[in-house]
């Protein structure tokens, strides 16, 4: 059924998008096909971590010490970030006690998976301490942990103000100059809220008169340096992304919008914020958050965000993946966009929405904005008027803050549309990585973990993306929770509910030929001549030769024919006229096209002639002299032509059948032994009968004398001479031996 709708959902999403540059486009492009499919079974190169727990969602990766740090469900371990399979590990148990467990159960959460201690945040304290935070069965507790002895403190410290209770629900952290900044649903209650602790100014969201944030789910949170070479002496900004109810949809407040419909927003704090002297005291006095739109109304709940630093802050941008809104029940889809952090820099510095109280209605802010401008952070302008902090702000601009916390205009994607769609998958979470080509332009590479356990590595293309490879990680389906990079190991590490799993970030040596290794586009990949290899780019000194086509993918292999492999052999076939034969042929590429050629000119398409072209390669119905001929089986990509497969058919006359024979006599079909069997069988029957025949004559004979007291009759000769006949003889054998002399009569001699 969502194979007819699919179509009739894309043009309804991009007929009714958000106003801008205009989402026709292909429909390949609507569907994004990885090019290659690497099932669980060919893996090569992975390394496996599984220890005495569950649920290893937190990973945390020293690149310095080559360390891969890992927080699970009742344990922390530290790998080898070589090989985090070596068993070298070290490990702490970190569980709840039976009590707490206990207390867990008795307040109705479940002690099946809940009622644990879910390690949820790790991060570096300094250079020597680890911080960690668990939810430590509906409890949370954090602990201070020396990072070269590796083992738990005596002491632990309160962490119900850093610290999802729930396990299940959306948390992100970083700690920044010893600071510590988490977004999450804090307390039993489960209010979402934005704090800082750990720090001399804690501070956290308003409540009052409305909400800042409602209903949120919290998915990441990153540092963005603004005030290196800034010029007008900006402050560090923290930017949050989640997904909340939008109030402004509908009429009411915040607090009254429960039935609207989940947006995505990206929130930004100022680092140096130290909360108002008066109004706004222990709040935030920089927070404010936009609308975050992926084009496509439909695709509102954000899934993952990575982010990608460049030599300058401003050029820093984002990528998020976003999933439909949970009204799609039965249809599962994804999308990829791009975010520029100047474009959210500019929503920030635009206009304001407010609550208008008359209509019961969010709209946008007409009046006048006080100064200094709200929400923005203290910079060297501010400081030469006096405003040395976010205490000495007026109050004005304090309760502007308060009630605008929402900007007007949203922020759009790159180009104005998502650079991916992907139907029949929810990615789960993204990590991504430049790479800088030989040739020297740099490109973004990506990886999408996904519900069911697979990794897609994309690189971006201008305003889209190109799925490389898919690759099934796990054997049993299970979401991918965490993703980090390490360019040193050159791995990638994938956390999930069953362990840990290192890849290689390339799989170079899968493509056999210049074409292929050219058709992969992946930026780590490049064919070297001098090997006649598809190669590694980080594993050769000398980029320089390295043959890459990424932008195109279809370049530089021209005249290479000893890069192209060698041809494949000729096989032969034969088979009677009217049979079926099929010539098997496997294409490498999901986005290969196969060509079938006939003598090396006659294009061959599915339906024509008894002709029937699968994925797994020719099928000929009822073969007739005329499919005599060489095959050729092509993959057809990008404009390139490789062969693949060649076979010679022969198609033989059909045998004539053998004249039927005149059937035999019976008795000349019969074996001597059968014939011996009738014999016998015709003696015994015969036998049978003879006995049954004197039987009966011997109940007439009885018969006979009973009447003879009634009634004379003669037998003549009978009783006198015997007669000649056996069967007279026999019987009057019988007769004397029962009756020995003979009576006579006036008629003669009688029984």
């Amino acid at each position: 059924m969502w194979g007819r709708l699919w179509p009739l959902l894309l043009s309804f999403l991009t007929a009714t998008a958000v106003p801008g540059p205009s989402l026709r486009r292909p429909s390949r492009e609507l569907d994004a096909t990885p090019r290659m499919t690497i099932p669980y079974e060919e893996l090569s190169g992975t390394r496996h971590f599984k220890g005495q727990a569950q649920n290893y969602s937190t990973l945390l990766l020293e690149e310095a010490s080559a360390r891969l740090l890992v927080g699970a469900r009742g344990a922390l371990f530290s790998l080898n970030a070589h090989n985090i399979g070596d068993g070298t590990h070290k490990e702490i148990r970190w569980e709840a006690s039976p009590e707490m467990q206990s207390k867990c159960h008795q307040k109705g959460k479940n002690n099946q998976t809940e009622c644990f201690n879910h390690v949820r945040f790790l991060q570096w304290l300094n250079a020597t301490h680890l911080y960690a935070c668990g939810t430590h069965a509906f409890q949370p507790l954090c602990a201070v942990i020396d990072a070269e002895t590796f083992t738990l403190p005596t002491s632990f410290e309160e962490g119900k103000e850093k610290c999802p209770y729930d396990p299940a629900r959306g948390f992100t952290g970083l700690i920044i100059d010893g600071g510590l900044y988490t977004a999450t649903r804090y307390e039993f209650r489960s209010i979402p809220d934005i704090r800082r602790s750990r720090h001399p100014h804690s501070l956290r969201t308003e409540e009052a008169p409305m909400h800042w944030l409602n209903d949120a789910e919290f998915v990441f949170s990153v540092l963005v340096r603004e005030s290196k070479a800034s010029a007008v002496g900006d402050d560090d900004k923290v930017y949050y992304f989640f997904t909340e109810r939008a109030a402004e949809e509908g009429s009411g407040s915040f607090a009254q919008s429960r039935g609207s419909h989940r947006v995505a927003r990206v929130a930004r704090v100022c680092k140096g914020d130290l909360g108002g002297k008066k109004i706004l005291q222990k709040k935030w006095t920089s927070f404010l958050k936009a609308r975050l739109i992926c084009h496509i109304p439909q695709y509102e709940t954000l899934r993952g965000v990575c982010s990608l630093e460049a030599d300058t802050s401003a050029r820093t941008h984002f990528y998020a993946a976003f999933t439909l809104t949970t009204q799609w029940k039965t249809l599962e889809a994804s999308a990829i966009c791009r975010y520029d952090l100047a474009e959210m820099q500019a929503v920030f510095a635009g206009p304001y929405m407010e609550y208008q109280d008359g209509v019961r209605r969010w709209g946008r802010y007409e009046g006048g904005v006080p100064e200094p401008r709200p929400g923005s952070c203290i910079t060297d302008s501010l400081r030469s008027r006096g405003y040395n902090s976010s205490q000495d702000l007026p109050s004005l601009v304090l309760d502007f803050v308060k009630l605008h916390p929402l900007m007007a205009r949203p922020v759009v994607p790159t180009r104005g549309r998502p650079l991916l769609l992907k139907r029949s998958v929810r990615y789960t979470h993204l990590t991504g990585t430049p790479v800088t080509t030989p040739a020297g332009p740099t490109y973004d590479l990506l990886f999408l973990g996904t519900a069911d356990g697979w990794i897609h590595k994309a690189v971006v293309l201008g305003s889209g993306m190109h799925i490389t490879e898919e690759t099934q990680v796990f054997k049993e389906p299970q979401s991918v929770e965490n993703l980090v990079i390490s360019r040193m190991q050159h791995s990638l590490y994938v956390g999930a509910p069953s362990g840990v799993i290192q890849l290689p970030l390339s799989s170079c040596f899968r493509y056999r030929s210049c074409y292929d290794c050219i058709l992969a586009r992946d930026p780590y990949c490049g064919w070297d001549p001098s090997t006649h290899t598809c190669t590694a780019i980080t594993t050769i000194a000398n980029r320089t030769t390295l043959i890459q086509d990424i932008e195109r993918g279809n370049r530089g292999c021209e005249g290479r024919d000893r890069d192209t492999g060698p041809p494949p052999p000729l096989k032969t076939r034969s088979v009677l006229r009217g049979d079926d034969v099929l010539l098997p042929c496997d294409q490498p590429s999901n986005l290969a096209r196969a060509l079938w050629l006939l003598n090396g000119s006659m294009g061959l398409s599915d339906g024509q002639d008894g002709y029937r072209v699968g994925v797994d390669g020719l099928l000929v119905t009822d073969t007739q002299p005329g499919h005599s001929g060489n095959y050729g089986c092509y993959a057809e990509e990008n404009g390139l032509r490789t062969l693949l497969a060649s076979y010679s058919l022969t198609v033989r006359p059909a045998t004539p059948a053998p004249a039927p024979q005149a059937p035999a006599m019976p008795g000349a079909q019969l074996a001597p032994d059968v014939r011996l069997l009738y014999v016998l069988a015709i003696a015994a029957l015969g036998g049978l009968c003879l006995i049954l025949a004197s039987s009966l004559f011997y109940v007439a004979c009885l018969r006979g004398g009973r009447r003879g007291h009634r009634r004379k009759y003669s037998l003549g000769r009978a009783c006198r001479a015997g007669g000649s006949a056996v069967q007279l003889q026999t019987v009057s054998g019988l007769c004397r031996s029962r009756w020995p002399q003979c009576h006579h009569s006036l008629h003669g001699p009688m029984c």
